[in-house]
């Protein structure tokens, strides 16, 4: 993995969804595979972008990205920020 963009937790949604400031100039250009690798706070990890319309099955944190909305954490049917006590300010790292 050559690249980086680092980014912060700036809010939690009602659905427990995590919001980064890593907005669509910043991962426009990343290719939507298996091989971009998410972390959260150093030690939560996931692999892909995903858009609003994913398929994955439930209690899979997944990273989605929509046009015009920054990068959002999503645990598929649950809370990420509850199930992984992340907060406003954690650290995020996309790598690729």
């Amino acid at each position: 993995m050559a690249a980086k963009i680092q980014g912060t937790v700036v809010d939690v949604n009602g659905d427990g969804d995590l919001i980064t400031d890593i907005d669509e100039a910043k991962w426009a250009g990343i290719k939507r595979t298996f091989e971009t690798k998410i972390v959260v706070d150093d030690e939560h990890e996931t692999f892909g972008l995903f858009d609003s319309n994913h398929q994955q099955p439930p209690m899979t944190l997944i990273a989605i990205v929509d046009s015009n909305r920054p990068l959002r954490l999503h645990l598929v049917s649950d809370s990420a920020s509850t199930m992984l006590g992340v907060r406003k300010g954690a650290k995020v790292e996309v790598l690729w």
